[in-house]
């Protein structure tokens, strides 16, 4: 085994959501509120485009969110774990198929599906960071960051039952 067949690695993470953690964490959460709350006041073709465009924003944030999971699975101890891996595959085999049945104007499932991957991301990541499954300050960001996401995507499964 040569040199470089083998890397040990020792990582040290705060517990408090860092400063880029907070920025791109509720940053991308304010199009899901910006277009709730656009697409209530718009009840036209134009807040039907902003309802369209915050459930494709979903489906980018979710399938953003499955490949960020991927990602520290390359770093967790031992390799990754199932559970990593299964959740990875669950939320982005439902930001998939949000956005396609948002492509086939199947609103309310592409929603349906959001909120469920959503939730999924709320109660998984603090176990998971709890774990060593994810980076501990996930376990603060998470409750409070995602249910923004929820009820606004709860807001438009509303506008359009």
């Amino acid at each position: 085994m040569g040199r470089d067949d083998k890397r040990t690695f020792t990582v040290s993470e705060p517990r408090a959501v860092p400063w880029l953690g907070i920025v791109f964490g509720y940053g991308p959460m304010l199009p899901f509120t910006i277009g709730a709350a656009l697409a209530w006041w718009r009840r036209d073709d134009l807040g039907d485009a902003i309802l369209y465009l915050t459930i494709l924003w979903g489906c980018a944030i979710l399938l953003f969110l499955s490949g960020v999971r991927r990602g520290v699975s390359f770093r967790t101890e031992g390799g990754p774990t199932f559970i990593q891996i299964a959740t990875m595959l669950g939320l982005f085999g439902l930001g998939f198929v949000a956005l396609v049945s948002a492509s086939l104007g199947l609103t309310v499932v592409a929603l349906a599906l959001l909120i469920a991957g959503f939730t999924t991301v709320a109660i998984l990541d603090p176990i998971a960071a709890r774990t060593g499954e994810a980076p501990l300050y996930f376990a603060r960001l998470r409750p409070t960051q995602i249910p923004i996401a929820i009820l606004s995507l709860c807001a438009l499964l509303a506008l359009k039952l």
